[in-house]
């Protein structure tokens, strides 16, 4: 499965710069029912992943030519997107209780944010963490839509927002009021700008599949919003960003590759629907994406942008 031109689609000469055309696409795991969340442990050198209907989480160490994959954790209250903050330390979404956790290094669990107004959250889907460390995350409701990534109920939010923690005074405010069905998120290189997908045309095909682009005020209030990148095919779900500033955004069965400024620079396919993606490798230039039940790595020639 090497990336030659029937795995890789060139859409500006820039992209040949971005990836390696003799790696290949190495299938790490197969055997989940739908992959979601990579984060990288650069300092345990090892990748964890949520494997969501299953209610687990997965690790997987580079251990001799194919690696070995593990239980990370069992009962994960159904986790989806996961980041580590600026301690380290796991941060995870929970659609099962509805929740944004961080894991502490004694395994014990904090719960950052469950409730908005007095009412639950409806089910926390993607977070990143800002370098000042405040937290970030999504909260649309596909957790709670059905029993199979959660617990089928309600909404009690008015809408589906995008969220900021900020650990030092513990408050919990909306950012973003206008999406649909806001997803994956990451802020730019230098955190000026933080992308936010909205997959609502997952479920219906005539609504947003796009990644909005906010200014960050140093008050870390958004404005702007415009919908730079515009997906020709799938929806975005999970995206990372490269030093360089490129989106590296799910989209259908591969991933497309976006300039800063919007252009579509290429695409990578892969055999099933991606979801989400993330570099890693000891100089994180080895994207490991997940892949409805398959999880797969292939080498690239840009650098991730996101810190350990």
């Amino acid at each position: 499965m090497a990336l030659v031109a029937a795995d890789a689609d060139h859409h500006d000469k820039r992209f040949t710069w971005l990836i390696n055309g003799t790696c290949q696409k190495e299938l790490l795991f197969a055997g989940c029912r739908w992959a979601e969340g990579p984060v990288w442990f650069a300092d345990g050198n090892y990748l964890v992943w949520s494997d969501i209907p299953n209610n687990r989480m997965l690790r997987w160490v580079p251990d001799g030519i194919e690696g070995s994959v593990s239980v990370f954790r069992s009962n994960s209250d159904f986790a989806n997107g996961n980041t580590r903050d600026r301690e380290g330390r796991l941060v995870s979404c929970e659609h099962g209780a509805r929740r944004v956790t961080r894991t502490e290094p004694d395994g014990s669990i904090t719960v950052i944010a469950d409730s908005y107004d007095g009412k639950p959250l409806n089910s926390p889907n993607d977070v990143v963490v800002k370098s000042d460390g405040t937290i970030w995350f999504t909260d649309p409701n596909y957790g709670i839509m059905s029993d199979y990534e959660g617990h089928k109920a309600e909404m009690e939010q008015a809408a589906c927002h995008v969220f900021r923690f900020d650990p030092a005074t513990g408050a919990l405010a909306v950012v973003a009021d206008d999406f649909d069905k806001p997803n994956g998120l990451a802020f730019s290189p230098d955190e000026s700008m933080l992308y936010v997908a909205d997959s609502a045309s997952a479920h219906e095909p005539e609504k947003p599949r796009h990644i909005r682009a906010f200014s960050v005020s140093e008050e870390n209030t958004l404005s702007g919003g415009e919908a730079r990148f515009v997906l020709n095919q799938g929806f975005p779900d999970g995206f990372r960003v490269d030093t360089d500033g490129n989106v590296w955004t799910s989209a259908g069965a591969g991933i497309d590759v976006y300039a800063p400024g919007g252009d579509l620079l290429g695409r990578i396919n892969f055999p099933q629907f991606v979801s989400n993606l993330v570099f890693g490798g000891p100089k994180r230039n080895r994207l490991f994406v997940t892949c409805t039940n398959e999880v797969y790595s292939v080498y690239v020639t840009a650098t991730g942008a996101q810190r350990p």
